[in-house]
């Protein structure tokens, strides 16, 4: 927990992301695998559902070489309820 959050981190020791690279992971139809080999879905969609649905963040750090961690912070309290639900 911090503070009104709750903060899920997951690391790993992999080859990292480059720095040309991670600006775009979180762009829609954005990947580096070969063609057919994946859609660019699946980063944009989950940081869309921690935004919209739950009013939280996906954010991402990474160090060539020595592997990247993602971060996610979710509201203990929930997303806000819109106006007018």
């Amino acid at each position: 927990m911090d503070g009104d959050q709750v903060v899920i981190r997951i690391s790993d020791s992999g080859t990292g992301i480059p720095d040309h690279v991670r600006g775009k992971i979180f762009d829609p139809f954005f990947t580096t695998k070969d063609v057919g080999r994946g859609t660019g879905q699946g980063l944009p969609l989950a940081r869309a559902v921690v935004r919209e649905a739950h009013g939280g963040s996906l954010t991402v750090r990474s160090e060539p070489g020595a592997g990247s961690t993602f971060t996610v912070r979710l509201p203990i309290d929930g997303a806000p309820v819109p106006a007018g639900a």
